[in-house]
C-alpha cells in the first residue's frame, strides 16, 4: 500500500522572492498570489509577516529537481 506523502517545498518555478508563497499555495491548493497578499497584510499590520517569511525561507527546502531523462541510443545511430 502507498501513500503519497504531500510536503512542503519552496517553489523553483513559480518564485517572487524565495519561492515560499508559492510552495504554500500549492501545498494548500490555494493561490499563491493570496498568500502573499496574507504577507503583505501581515507586515503592513505589525510587520511580523516578513520575519515569518524570512524565517520560512530559511527552514523550507527548495523543490527537489527531477532527474534528467536519459535516453539511450542503439550504436549505429546519430
Amino acid at each position: 500500500m502507498t501513500q503519497d506523502i504531500k510536503r512542503l517545498y519552496r517553489s523553483r518555478d513559480n518564485r517572487m522572492l524565495g519561492g515560499v508563497a508559492t510552495g504554500i499555495g500549492e501545498y494548500l491548493d490555494a493561490d499563491p498570489t493570496l498568500i502573499r497578499v496574507l504577507f503583505a497584510l501581515s507586515f503592513l499590520l505589525g510587520s511580523a509577516g516578513i520575519v515569518v517569511y524570512l524565517v520560512m525561507w530559511l527552514i523550507i527546502p527548495d523543490e527537489p529537481v527531477a532527474a534528467p531523462l536519459v535516453v539511450k541510443r542503439k550504436s549505429g545511430e546519430s
